[in-house]
């Protein structure tokens, strides 16, 4: 979605290329247009429909703005209705196992009354993926997949959700005890040197599979991780998401992406009228964005080890200047260095002959040694460790 919001903007700043700055005057006007993305999944598997408005570009603040009250169900060409049920931040999950040789329109009713339908749907039966990969190059790692078309999905979209394991520059399985003024063991569930981070990709992933002899769709690039990027310093996790689209699909899709791919100079063309297939029932010219698809949604995940792309060292910039002087600590500063939470110890330093009992503690500022400042301990459902 936000390329279509970038759309909006793009529209009013085409033509403000030019030598000196020229800021012109534009009346600040409410458009409130609704924003419907999403593709909901026709065997089952939880999916998602998101509502938003637009804001005026002139407004310092996000030109989404989530849809939150509203009542949105499927509904078949007999009357039958399957809801999908509100999670939060204007997204609506579908989670319904439904007839795919039926045909549906999506029905949304705003908190204000306000009604949208969607024209008719047909499931589209999306082919499973043949084959996921990746190869190491000269630029670092890219991820790629192998498919194959046929006579009912001829045009296919993907998403993809990345998730990766990483680890502070110091380690730590220790903490500092405010009450007894020791350094104590954490609890599992206190961890603190193995992190977790996961993203979902935003860019538009098309192609069209009768471009290729028998339809066959040959190590399609996904995703490209660039040298000594954190995501590949332990474990990687991507989860490709494949949807066969109608030709209406497509089609949306397709000029979006040449909208936002092709803008950038005076010589680029202006943004082509997009709409979609969601219509207002009480004022259906009034302006809607958006394209609802339905059909199976085929997923296939792939892992990826440091050792599988060896050498790769990790460069990331939120660790420049993790060195601390002094890096010792003994036991009878513990409180200065450590009560605030600022400094952290990591490892234990003995005294020779005396292995029981550290003397001190090496230590580090909390945000080079706590990951869970930058993801969650909290492993996910999915993980698989070596």
């Amino acid at each position: 979605m936000k390329r279509i919001l970038f759309l909006y903007s793009l529209i009013f700043l085409a033509f403000g290329a030019c030598r000196e700055p020229f800021e012109p005057e534009i009346d600040a006007v409410d458009l409130n247009v609704l924003v419907v993305e999403g593709y909901l999944d026709s065997d089952g598997s939880p999916s998602l429909i998101s509502l938003s408005y637009t804001r005026p570009i002139q407004e310092d603040l996000p030109q989404l703005v989530p849809v939150v009250g509203a009542t949105l169900y499927l509904e078949n060409s007999g009357g039958d209705r399957f809801p999908l049920e509100e999670v939060g931040g204007g997204s609506y999950q579908f989670s319904q196992d439904i007839n795919e040789q039926d045909r549906y329109q999506l029905r949304i009713i705003l908190a204000n009354g306000t009604s949208y339908t969607s024209e008719e749907l047909a499931p589209i039966l999306t082919p499973d993926i043949v084959d996921v990969g990746f190869e190491r190059n000269e630029d670092g790692v890219e991820i790629f997949l192998t498919t194959q078309g046929d006579e009912n999905a001829d045009d296919f979209l993907w998403m993809y959700e990345e998730t990766w394991a990483f680890r502070p520059p110091f380690p730590s399985q220790v903490k500092y005890d405010t009450a007894t003024k020791q350094v104590i063991l954490r609890e599992p569930d206190e961890r603190i040197d193995v992190c977790y981070k996961s993203e979902r990709n935003s860019d538009l992933l098309l192609e069209t599979s009768s471009r290729f002899e028998d339809q066959f769709v040959f190590r399609q690039a996904i995703n490209q991780i660039d040298e000594g990027d954190e995501r590949l310093s332990l474990r990687y996790s991507i989860l490709i998401s494949q949807m066969a689209l109608s030709k209406e699909d497509a089609e949306f899709w397709e000029i979006l992406k040449k909208n936002t791919d092709d803008l950038g100079s005076i010589f680029s063309p202006l943004p082509s009228n997009i709409r979609g297939n969601i219509r207002q029932d009480q004022n259906p010219d009034a302006p809607v964005i958006g394209q609802v698809s339905l059909g199976k949604i085929r997923q296939k995940r792939l892992f990826i080890d440091l050792r599988d792309v060896v050498p790769w060292r990790a460069e990331v910039p939120e660790y420049f200047g993790c060195i601390q002087e002094p890096d010792t600590v003994l036991v009878k500063d513990y409180d200065d260095y450590f009560r605030t939470g600022r400094n952290m110890p990591t490892l234990p330093i003995f005294a020779e002959g005396n292995a029981l009992a550290p003397i001190g503690y090496r230590y580090a500022t909390a945000s080079c040694v706590d990951c869970t400042r930058r993801g969650t301990n909290v492993k996910p459902e999915f993980w698989e460790d070596l």
